[in-house]
């Protein structure tokens, strides 16, 4: 049994296998156009949420500044980013927090 730490190499695979591994998310931005009921709307319409679900989404967008409201692969997250421009609001992909 070794007690040798692991080679550089194998940290770095490691740190990049969970870096990969982490979701995607599409994160709507507050901003000074957009009605808080259209935030809603949009959320209900595009996303299926429930109206519940869209006001304290929407709410969280209008007093936090941010709401992350999809994660998953990036290319899905970059689906729902272009859609929220589509809509008017602002609205960009990240990788999840650690």
């Amino acid at each position: 049994m070794s007690t040798a730490a692991p080679l550089a190499d194998e940290r770095t695979d490691e740190a990049v296998e969970a870096h990969r591994a982490r979701p995607w998310q599409t994160v709507v931005w507050d901003d000074p156009v957009n009605l808080m009921s259209y935030v809603t709307h949009v959320f209900q319409s595009y996303f299926g949420f429930t109206k519940p679900v869209a006001e304290r989404l929407m709410l969280a967008v209008h007093n936090d500044g941010h709401a992350v409201v999809a994660e998953g692969p990036r290319e899905q997250m970059e689906l729902h980013t272009q859609a929220m421009h589509d809509y008017g609001l602002w609205a960009t992909v990240r990788q999840a927090p650690e």
